[in-house]
């Protein structure tokens, strides 16, 4: 790779631009986003910076070349998740050379997208575009994906075909689970342990709640099953319980937060609602009120298993398109009409730990193969 490829690699990995649903360590990404709006202006890209709805100082960015109603899209996100540096053996906000590796923060996930994306467009920069080649980047995936979902609620970019750069080895996915992630409160009475009739226990309320969800997962994953997943049945997963405050009082409120991991063909909205259903009739019986709060907005399954995208790229790289476990800004992309898949360089096993690399045995591929797709949809 050239000296520029490897400038623009450093440069984006010295932004930061962490995403998180805590407020405290969450950042504003507008430092990527000038940085990559500068780079493709200075290319002869029309950039358009979108604010993303409800959140200060983040925007996505649409850098266009060409025009036209088809052409492709080449999507990646600005942010990554938080990191404690004392983890790390080298700096995480800067690139790091070392064993035909590239480290650092975001390096695979997916900061190094860009510089790659910068150094295959270049042989098509005085050519005659016939239909248009736009790189997006987008805010928030790592935590509320408000990015996508603005674009999505915008109805911007349009395009024929969409790839989004997350590290799938270079492999196609065009299948992937959803998730809702929820909190459960039950709020009951307190009183002295001495005299139950006192109070309403809300650790007992949710004990049942509990047994009433693990028994609505064994009749999801009846319901439902995927041959095309590793994992072919939905998941649930308990992650956080707390309550009550002292042994000797009746405990008064306590909250569960849990997720589910939806295959295609199942709604985060009907999930909630059947869950609502289970758990009125244990309130009631127990005297306490349960709610259920969403904790981020669902993402839902993406599905594009018919992709003619996907068949090109199979035809590309000899790899039949695949399914993942993780979720992407897949589903409001192709909301926008657009044939998309997920696939891009690195492993999704280096990202969201100290470390994270990108290997430099995966860059030239992927660059042979986003220039025939260029080819393919832009000329």
């Amino acid at each position: 790779m050239n000296y520029k490829f490897h400038e623009l690699f450093t440069l984006l990995l010295n932004q930061h631009s962490v995403s998180s649903v805590n407020p405290n360590i969450d950042q504003s990404n507008m430092g990527v986003i000038n940085l990559l709006a500068e780079t493709f202006e200075g290319l002869g890209f029309q950039c358009e910076l979108v604010p993303v709805h409800g959140y200060h100082e983040k925007a996505n960015l649409i850098a266009t070349l060409g025009s036209g109603p088809g052409g492709l899209v080449l999507s990646g996100h600005t942010d990554t998740v938080p990191f404690d540096e004392s983890l790390w053996d080298c700096n995480p906000l800067t690139m790091t050379n070392k064993d035909n590796r590239l480290y650092g923060l975001g390096a695979t996930d997916m900061k190094g997208f860009f510089a790659i994306v910068h150094e295959a467009i270049q042989q098509f920069l005085v050519a005659d575009l016939k239909q248009p080649l736009i790189i997006l980047a987008t805010a928030d995936e790592e935590s509320s994906m408000e990015g996508a979902r603005t674009l999505a609620a915008q109805g911007k970019p349009k395009a024929r075909a969409a790839v989004i750069g997350e590290p799938t080895s270079l492999r196609p996915i065009t299948m992937h689970k959803g998730i809702m992630m929820e909190g459960i409160r039950v709020q009951g009475q307190s009183g002295h342990s001495s005299n139950p009739a006192l109070g309403h226990n809300a650790l007992e309320a949710m004990h049942e709640v509990i047994s009433a969800l693990l028994l609505f997962r064994q009749q999801l994953q009846s319901q439902y099953q995927n041959p095309h997943f590793a994992i072919d049945v939905p998941t649930m997963n308990l992650g956080v319980i707390h309550g009550g405050d002292n042994p000797n009082r009746i405990c008064g409120h306590c909250d569960l937060e849990f997720d589910v991991r939806l295959l295609p063909g199942m709604s985060s909205e009907s999930i909630r609602s059947a869950i609502e259903e289970i758990v009125t009739p244990i309130a009631a019986k127990h005297q306490t009120q349960i709610s259920l709060t969403r904790l981020v907005k669902s993402v839902e399954p993406f599905d594009n298993a018919d992709s003619e995208l996907g068949k090109l790229v199979q035809s590309m790289t000899g790899h039949v398109p695949e399914s993942v476990a993780f979720g992407t800004e897949g589903p409001f992309l192709q909301q926008l009409g657009m044939d998309t898949i997920i696939m891009g360089p690195g492993c999704i096993d280096q990202a969201h730990q100290p470390n994270e690399y990108m290997a430099l045995d995966q860059v030239q591929p992927y660059i042979d193969i986003l220039r025939k797709l260029i080819k393919q949809y832009c000329l």
